[in-house]
């Protein structure tokens, strides 16, 4: 096991996702598109799962 290895969360893999996403089809940049990410990832969050 490498002793460099850094943990990574689910949420943070997720925000990760949806961060890509919105700089792939959108001008944003860098910190806008993770800010954007973080509000929509706190957003889906709040949807009760059985409505997911």
């Amino acid at each position: 096991m490498n002793a460099d290895t850094v943990p990574v969360s689910r949420y943070e893999i997720r925000v990760d996702t949806v961060k890509k996403i919105v700089t792939e089809h959108t001008d944003l940049g860098n910190e806008a598109a993770f800010a954007l990410a973080v509000h929509m990832v706190r957003a889906l969050d709040t949807v009760p799962e059985h409505v997911r």
